[in-house]
């Protein structure tokens, strides 16, 4: 019988690992009001359409946010109504027209038993490698300090892997600490922009098709053995 997580895996709802750029790279987070800002209307717009953020990361020029969605023909929506919302906030604050994002946002459906945790400490190592910080949990806008000190607001909702790292939640936390620690430069490879659209086994990605910009899953009719996908 397939785990929990591989069945609902497979009922519908999909991993992705999301990213998008300001345009030209320059910053889109300036002070702590963009930021908390940012926050608030990722929250509402993950509870509005049924997304949860498990790891996630402001950078100052970029952003990386790993959600599971239940409707995933939804991602784009939820997507595209946060940018606006924020490029409106941006050009309010700042007195600025124009584009603020590189384009549109890139999408990586994400096997979740197989690359969940390793694409959790990529995105949280982003300040960690960016020498803002001396270690992930100590930077202020990304759910490291969620996993490590307990502490956020109502963004973050528990990776369902988390409780295997501890029989307690302070063994869960102390141990969490020490895998943000660990460096796989293979494991990085795979989720820079462009790598590898999809990251999953064979049986995965048959279950996948490319529709309108984005990967979703089939739905309906019998599931070949293998189904080649568009990069």
């Amino acid at each position: 019988m397939p785990s929990p997580a591989r069945r609902h895996q497979l009922q519908g709802s999909l991993l992705y690992h999301i990213i998008n750029r300001g345009n030209r790279r320059e910053d889109v987070f300036h002070c702590t009001e963009d930021y908390q800002y940012f926050i608030k209307l990722l929250s509402s717009y993950s509870s509005r359409f049924n997304a949860s953020i498990y790891h996630w990361v402001l950078m100052p020029n970029h952003y990386h946010i790993l959600l599971e969605i239940v409707d995933p023909a939804n991602l784009s929506k939820m997507m595209a109504g946060l940018g606006r919302s924020y490029v409106y906030y941006y050009q309010k604050s700042y007195k600025l027209c124009g584009h603020i994002w590189q384009g549109r946002f890139k999408s990586q459906p994400i096997e979740k038993e197989k690359y969940l945790l390793s694409c959790a400490r990529y995105i949280e190592r982003n300040p960690l490698r960016a020498k803002m910080v001396s270690s992930s949990e100590k930077y202020e806008y990304s759910s490291a300090k969620f996993y490590v000190y307990g502490k956020e607001g109502n963004l973050t909702k528990i990776d369902p892997c988390f409780e295997s790292f501890g029989s307690n939640i302070s063994e869960c936390r102390s141990n969490y600490a020490d895998f943000l620690k660990i460096y796989k430069e293979e494991e990085e490879l795979l989720f820079k922009e462009n790598n590898e659209p999809v990251l999953g086994s064979r049986e995965f990605k048959a279950r996948l098709v490319y529709k309108k910009g984005r990967y979703l899953p089939r739905r309906k009719g019998r599931v070949p053995e293998y189904a080649g996908f568009v990069s």
